[in-house]
């Protein structure tokens, strides 16, 4: 891991998937200086001691914040939602100051950490990465993603956002929407979520978020001996991919 740079005041623990994705958008929403620390999940550089001091459970993304707001020298980190939640909060911006609009964020981000992401990341396990096809679960976690979509089509069918305002709940689910091909989905048949998914690929930082070390990432490695047996062993959770 590479020492930050004098202008740099979060460092990103980061791989190009959609639970990295979510922290890059963030930053760049708020525009703030960053720099990334890649950590490649393929060859299992999240397992190492350094990293786990870091991310306790061995996941990307984590965050160190080099200029916390309570004054101590420096912060960790890790999970993605509680990512978006701190900088949301240090920043104060993308979490809303009315008491039920910001209820109402904190819900949708909850509902993203614990439903679409896990659900996608095995659809994308089972559809993609699996050695052996096995069509109870394609088909059980491609149908409970067609349902969580529609979950958000009907959230969305008198807003323009998750939480009536661009927040931290929209960043969140963005990078899994992001990955709908690979779940088997087709924004079509949710012309709602089709339309915010739209509005928020249009912004900049979004974009620039999603680009961030895109070199980085070798869909082959996922399927490798090796990269089945860092990510997809005893140890490992597809939800990162």
């Amino acid at each position: 891991m590479s020492q930050m740079d004098t202008g740099d005041e979060i460092e990103v623990f980061y791989w190009p998937t959609p639970n990295g994705f979510k922290v890059t958008i963030m930053l760049e929403e708020l525009a703030v200086p960053y720099r990334i620390s890649p950590i490649d999940i393929t060859a299992g550089d999240q397992y190492s001691d350094e990293y786990t001091d870091v991310s306790p459970n061995n996941r990307i993304p984590a965050i160190r914040d080099y200029c916390p707001p309570d004054g101590r020298k420096v912060a960790t980190v890790f999970e993605s939602g509680a990512i978006l939640l701190y900088l949301a909060e240090k920043y104060g911006k993308f979490l809303p100051e009315d008491f039920a609009l910001r209820s109402a964020c904190l819900q949708w981000l909850f509902w993203q950490a614990g439903g679409l992401g896990p659900m996608g990341g095995q659809a994308h396990h089972f559809r993609l990465y699996a050695r052996e096809k096995i069509d109870y679960a394609i088909d059980r976690y491609t149908t409970e993603c067609n349902r969580l979509y529609g979950v958000m089509e009907r959230r969305l069918q008198e807003r323009e956002f998750l939480a009536d305002e661009y927040s931290i709940a929209d960043v969140a689910c963005l990078p899994w929407i992001y990955r709908h091909e690979r779940q088997g989905q087709k924004l079509e048949d949710f012309p709602r979520l089709q339309r915010w998914y739209q509005t928020l690929m249009s912004r900049q930082p979004v974009i620039k978020g999603l680009a961030v070390a895109s070199d980085l990432r070798d869909d082959s490695a996922f399927t490798s001996d090796r990269g089945r047996e860092v990510l997809f062993g005893r140890d490992s959770d597809p939800e990162e991919t």
